[in-house]
């Protein structure tokens, strides 16, 4: 499922701000809300590309594992109003995890699971990431999405889209497909964490750092898919 190039627009983002080199530029005016977003998912998936394609409009040339944590932000402006959005990209490998894991779930707003559409053991392995995420007391209201990344590699694929979907329905989860690397497809990367950032907005009505303050009840969490052309779009 893509999410449709439309969605952008109508989240209404009108200013960014990056804190990568060369993107960078001094905000008109302190964010008023800072949400934290985690990406996980096996190493090699495509955890730092995803976050440089959104943080930075680029794709890496060269990457290596990453070691420990990874920190990225950029500064979103929705129905005027400007929020900090920090993307912590984290190690896939656990002997790079185990002396941060505790530190990148701590206060977190929203999770990315991101597996390799190329790579099936990457989508199985998703329970696995899942249920660190719950062993971690991670809220039930948080937000999550699943990301198939590399869809660019087309005469690869080997997790068809049907069984990605199943497994999204199944966790309560929005399904995106999208390659970070394909620069055609940097407005559905937007996507991803931009419907995440309009969700939080929409739940928290009081400027906040912590994942205190949940509403009481769980929000409903849609999604449209048009079957004829399996594009879907963001339900925020």
């Amino acid at each position: 499922m893509l999410v449709s190039p439309g969605v952008r627009s109508r989240l209404a983002v009108r200013s960014v701000s990056c804190s990568l080199p060369g993107g960078a530029r001094p905000a008109a005016r302190s964010p008023t809300r800072i949400f934290k977003i985690i990406v996980i998912g096996d190493s090699n998936v495509g955890k730092t590309c995803l976050t440089f394609r959104f943080c930075g409009g680029t794709f890496p040339g060269k990457t290596e594992a990453t070691i420990g944590v990874d920190f990225r932000e950029k500064t979103v402006e929705i129905e005027g109003e400007r929020i900090k959005v920090q993307v912590w990209d984290t190690a896939g490998q656990e002997r790079f995890r185990k002396s941060m894991v505790e530190h990148y779930y701590r206060n977190v707003h929203a999770v990315v699971f991101v597996y390799d559409v190329t790579k099936m053991s990457s989508f199985t392995n998703l329970k696995t990431w899942i249920e660190e995420c719950n062993g971690h007391a991670v809220p039930p209201l948080v937000p999550r999405v699943l990301v198939g990344n590399k869809c660019d590699l087309k005469d690869l694929i080997q997790v068809p889209s049907s069984l990605a979907l199943k497994f999204a329905d199944a966790h309560n989860m929005l399904l995106f497909e999208t390659s970070a690397k394909d620069p055609q497809e940097s407005q559905n990367v937007d996507a991803i964490f931009m419907c995440l950032v309009c969700r939080l907005k929409a739940q928290r009505s009081l400027p906040c750092r912590d994942t205190e303050g949940w509403p009481a009840q769980p929000q409903p969490h849609s999604r449209r898919l048009d079957e004829a052309s399996g594009k879907g779009s963001c339900p925020c």
